[in-house]
């Protein structure tokens, strides 16, 4: 799973990345490295903990279908236990829930 920090641009890094730095080969996986490294230090549980305990604790992992077409992606790339659908299928259960997370 790679995380990308231009998915938040409020979210400060330890250096400014520009637009077209971001572009160049490799800086993807550095940025992930990058981020990875800090949420260690900072004591932060990784993404495949809180993974592991949201799956332990019944949490369902929804994948919209509608992206995962728009930017043919392969569902094979994805982690497992994620069902997919659109809006109707998120509107199925979620007047119902406790607690709803819509990413």
């Amino acid at each position: 799973m790679k995380i990308s920090p231009l998915a938040n641009p409020a979210m400060p890094m330890p250096m400014p990345t520009p637009v077209l730095v971001a572009a160049l080969p490799g800086m993807e996986s550095m940025a992930t490295m990058m981020l990875k490294q800090k949420i260690k230090k900072k004591g932060v549980a990784s993404i495949e903990e809180l993974r592991t305990a949201c799956l332990e604790s019944g949490v369902k992992f929804i994948g919209c279908e509608m992206t995962v077409d728009l930017f043919d992606f392969k569902r094979e790339d994805f982690i497992e236990g994620i069902e997919y659908g659109g809006a109707s299928t998120f509107f199925e259960f979620a007047g119902n829930t406790d607690i709803c997370l819509f990413v």
